[in-house]
């Protein structure tokens, strides 16, 4: 019997060297599998960055390309008026700018035989309506209105104002 008790501490000692070596190894493998996908991941966001630098321009970019756009629009009218919005200020007094910028879209539609879906009102029009706040819009406004192929009209402020 110590024999057999000897082959089985053998035996145990086997599976546990085995065991030992196996442990190691796996861990060996992967710290290495980790570091590898440490640098793909850094290979990754690097190569991320380089495509948000190219497709970000810069605020300089951003303009030019807004010009661009808009001069690749054919512009079938042009035409710059002086739209009155004295009659704004029938309404309380915390409705006369949202009122105004009515009067504005309807006086182009008129004008330039559009539909009101297909007016379209720039931002720096709408910022010049309100500058003064909700109560004191300005009582006229000179606005260019630019009608493309398409039908639809926007209204810039007008040029030098």
């Amino acid at each position: 019997m110590s024999s057999e008790k000897e082959e089985t501490e053998t035996d145990d000692e086997t599976v546990e060297e085995t065991s030992n070596e196996e442990v190691v190894e796996p861990v060996a493998k992967e710290e290495e599998e980790t570091a590898e996908v440490a640098e793909e991941k850094e290979e990754i966001k690097e190569e991320i960055k380089e495509e948000k630098e190219k497709e970000k321009p810069a605020p300089k970019e951003k303009k030019e390309k807004k010009k661009e756009k808009e001069e690749e629009e054919e512009i079938v009218e042009e035409r710059v008026y002086t739209v009155p919005l004295g009659r704004a200020w029938i309404s309380p007094r915390k409705r006369i700018s949202p009122r105004a910028v009515r009067m504005i879209r309807s006086f182009v539609m008129k004008h330039m035989k559009a539909d009101s879906d297909s007016v379209k009102i720039t931002n720096e029009v709408n910022e010049r309506v309100w500058s003064r706040g909700i109560e004191k819009p300005p009582r006229k406004i000179r606005v260019r209105a630019a009608k493309n192929a398409e039908g639809i009209v926007t209204v810039y402020p007008a040029e030098g104002d």
